[in-house]
């Protein structure tokens, strides 16, 4: 898939405000700082698409971006920021948990994991719910390019090791880089075939 266009629509914090329209949308998630803004953008080509920081934890609302006037790609806030407030990061669980339960719309969940940790208990609990409630998503390593690349392969192997002893079997798994743009054709082509899946 070529990306043509892309283009902001809407902010909000209530999935009952998202378009109306029936499009496929693929939304993006991940632990403050995972790299996530970055990835859209290298994602859509555009520099400044979606809004980077190097503040973790900006983005506070569900922001849908049309790309080629077919599909949505949806930014989801950041969980697991550990310096909002209790209440704040209730809101945000609220903001997160309404959106992908409720939103007819959404093809597919990307989990954005930073490539340079070891699994961490926040996100093997979200993937964990994500497995409860049926959600289709996928895992996309990110900033491997810190990473040479025995170390980035030798990483996300054991990363998988541990998610099969939890997993029967693992969902989709990307390898990427919003510096040198590794992932991006993968993931784009992964897009094009869900995009040919009928919407409810």
């Amino acid at each position: 898939m070529i990306v043509n266009s892309a283009r902001f629509v809407i902010s909000n914090t209530d999935v009952r405000n998202c378009p109306t329209e029936m499009r496929h949308e693929f939304a993006f998630i991940g632990r403050s700082n995972v790299g996530k803004s970055s990835l859209i953008n290298m994602l859509t080509g555009q520099k400044s698409l979606a809004q980077t920081s190097s503040t973790p934890g900006k983005t506070l609302l569900i922001n849908h971006f049309l790309v080629n006037d077919e599909w949505f790609l949806v930014d989801l806030p950041g969980y697991g920021y550990a310096q909002r407030s209790r209440e704040s990061r209730q809101e945000i669980s609220r903001i997160i948990r309404e959106y992908i339960l409720n939103r007819r719309q959404m093809t597919c969940l990307f989990l954005l994991i930073d490539g340079r940790h070891k699994p961490q208990r926040i996100d093997l609990e979200f993937m964990e719910w994500l497995g409860e409630n049926e959600v289709p998503f996928c895992i996309v390593f990110t900033k491997l390019d810190k990473l040479s690349s025995s170390a980035a392969k030798k990483a996300i192997a054991v990363y998988c090791e541990e998610l099969l002893e939890l997993w029967e079997e693992l969902p989709p798994v990307f390898r990427t880089s919003s510096v040198d743009k590794r992932g991006k054709t993968e993931i784009l082509a992964y897009i094009e075939e869900l995009c040919k899946l009928p919407l409810d």
